[in-house]
């Protein structure tokens, strides 16, 4: 028990009837880089319960930022959803991830690819100033079933551009695009379709991957990151972890339970 820590729920925020976001007391000795994950979770039966999650929170902010799907009948978020401010949630000390800069390469353009919850790690990477310096353009796409799945859409549009510290970067650099596969949307299609048909290239004005000039993180679908690192690695890119930067990086840690 000694690497964990006692938090307590600062707010609760229900998107839908299956995500929700926790906000977190943070310890001021809790590190981590942008793009890491955490064990967190609750006390179930006199034992401690975890399940990893990415940080949506910046390293630099004062609070731990979680974002949840609630699996019906999960052992884990069957509690954590009911949870409510002033209650307590366990954070293990311990943080990692291969969704790091430090893990890609230089180049000139980063691609953020996520499905669902796993938008997570690249809410805390488009709020690194870092990741600006280091690339010419930054593009986050985002891909749910619904549209009301698009969690933080107003968030990305809206309140980066106007951050104080990097929000004219933000501005310049940032290109979002969120599509879903189950509804009429201004995009559809699946991410791994609309990679391998093009679309997605002509919709955004931008030239196909290259391993000269493109860095891709991966996170979401266990079946998208892997078609799509079978596709990078046709392509000639060679992917990057703790031992060694690469031209892309994929997260399989990612918990939806």
């Amino acid at each position: 028990m000694s690497n964990l820590l006692e938090k307590t729920v600062i707010d609760v925020h229900h998107w839908t009837e299956s995500l929700f976001t926790l906000k977190l007391t943070r310890d001021p000795g809790f590190r981590f880089e942008n793009g890491q994950f955490a064990m967190i979770g609750l006390m179930v039966d006199g034992r401690p319960l975890m399940r990893a999650y990415s940080m949506v929170s910046a390293n630099y902010e004062d609070h731990l930022e979680f974002l949840s799907i609630k699996v019906p009948g999960g052992p884990l978020t069957s509690r954590l959803q009911h949870v409510q401010p002033g209650d307590t949630i366990l954070v293990n000390k311990k943080t990692t991830g291969t969704l790091v800069l430090p893990n890609l390469l230089p180049g000139r353009r980063l691609w953020l690819l996520a499905t669902g919850t796993g938008l997570a790690p690249f809410l805390a990477i488009v709020k690194d100033p870092e990741v600006y310096d280091r690339f010419d353009q930054v593009v986050l796409v985002h891909g749910c079933r619904h549209v009301r799945d698009l969690v933080y859409e107003d968030f990305i549009r809206d309140h980066l551009p106007a951050n104080e510290f990097f929000g004219e970067q933000a501005r310049h650099k940032l290109v979002y695009y969120p599509t879903v596969t189950r509804e009429d949307f201004r995009n559809q299609g699946r991410i791994t379709e609309l990679v391998r048909s093009g679309k997605l290239f002509a919709d955004l004005g931008l030239p196909h991957f290259t391993p000269e000039d493109d860095r891709v993180m991966i996170c979401g679908n266990p079946h998208m990151m892997d078609e799509l690192a079978l596709y990078l690695d046709d392509l000639g890119f060679d992917q990057g972890s703790h031992a060694g930067a690469g031209h892309y990086v994929i997260e399989k840690a990612f918990a939806e339970k």
